[in-house]
């Protein structure tokens, strides 16, 4: 394992979206100690290493050349269709050699990924965490939203939840997100409630009107992996008391994931309980996805209200899918109408 020393970091350092609610006041110092789940950590890409591209915290796609340090934070993913990883026991130790995880920033152990090509997925090399000029070292939870203030409000809430990653859920949020704007709810609070950060969809959803857009990086995490933590129902309850103690003619969610990972039915009970009138959009891949994931939102509390996604895509699939779910199925990739479902009650 190199030997790794302290060193001042440079102004301008290449910064992972993970980071973009740090604010550095200057004087940012590397110190070669281990990092931790959501602390603040520099990183090398290897002289020797190919070029690779990861999210600035401006939103766009930029590269990473040979040699470059950047500003990312150690992070969990168990994605089931992309990358799978963890920060290992211990922390991230300085000198050792691990792997940017998604394309945010988040670097820890490699467990596994799919075959599908992956412009961020590359060795690093972990320097050490970064301290500011008082010799605090930098977390994602001390730049994190402040406690809620004041009760909740009866803004109407929108799930949408899907039966696996890539099935089209922002896709349909978006969608749901234009009829909320055009029923007349200008003011709609948009959160990806869990998954993995990024901060691309965040920009979509502000693109269509909502703001403010968040997700678990302005809550302190960089994503809500692993499955089954400790506590996590403790942050949901914090997220939500947040989102439903704004000024919002309306709260749209996004459930990053599937159903069944990422925290979610931490999630969905959360929210349940804080709002059992939510009403809950379907991504289903297919009718059988479909029939299994109404029956596990059943026993969550939850029914669906419509159903969309790859479940729609043809007259054929579409009849099929509303036939044997019992439930309108409205294929929103295609721009159908949505704004009868979601009008404002009289």
């Amino acid at each position: 394992m190199p030997a790794v020393a302290a060193m001042d970091l440079p102004a301008g350092i290449k910064r992972g979206s993970v980071t973009r609610r740090v604010v550095p006041a200057g004087g940012l110092r590397c110190v070669p100690q281990p990092g931790f789940e959501g602390d603040v950590a520099a990183f090398l890409l290897p002289p020797e290493a190919a070029p690779v591209t990861i999210e600035a915290t401006t939103g766009r796609a930029m590269v990473l050349a040979p040699g470059d340090l950047f500003l990312g934070a150690p992070g969990y993913r168990e994605s089931t269709r992309w990358v799978v990883g963890s920060v290992p026991d211990g922390g991230l130790q300085p000198g050792s050699d691990y792997w940017i995880l998604a394309d945010c920033g988040i670097v820890g152990t490699l467990l596994g990924d799919s075959p599908r090509e992956k412009g961020h997925l590359a060795q690093v090399r972990f320097l050490g965490t970064v301290q500011d000029a008082t010799g605090e070292t930098l977390t994602l939870r001390r730049f994190a939203l402040p406690p809620p203030e004041g009760p909740q409000q009866q803004a109407p809430v929108f799930l949408v939840v899907g039966t696996a990653s890539e099935v089209g859920k922002t896709t349909a949020a978006l969608s749901v997100l234009r009829a909320l704007r055009r029923s007349g709810r200008q003011r709609v609070l948009a959160l990806k409630a869990t998954g993995t950060s990024s901060l691309t969809e965040l920009h979509s959803y502000l693109d269509y009107g909502a703001a403010p857009c968040l997700d678990s990086v302005d809550f302190g995490l960089p994503t809500t992996y692993p499955s089954d933590r400790a506590a996590i129902e403790g942050h949901f309850a914090t997220v939500l008391a947040w989102c439903l103690a704004q000024p919002a003619d309306a709260l749209l969610i996004e459930c990053g994931g599937d159903i069944l990972g990422a925290n979610v039915p931490a999630f969905l009970q959360a929210l349940v309980a804080a709002r059992p009138d939510t009403k809950v959009v379907l991504v289903a891949a297919d009718t059988l996805a479909a029939l299994g994931a109404k029956s596990v939102l059943a026993g969550m509390g939850l029914a669906p209200m419509v159903l969309t996604g790859p479940c729609t895509d043809t007259p054929t699939i579409q009849a099929r899918t509303q036939r044997l779910c019992g439930i309108p199925a409205i294929n929103m990739a295609k721009g159908a109408s949505l704004e009868a479902a979601f009008a404002p009650s009289p």
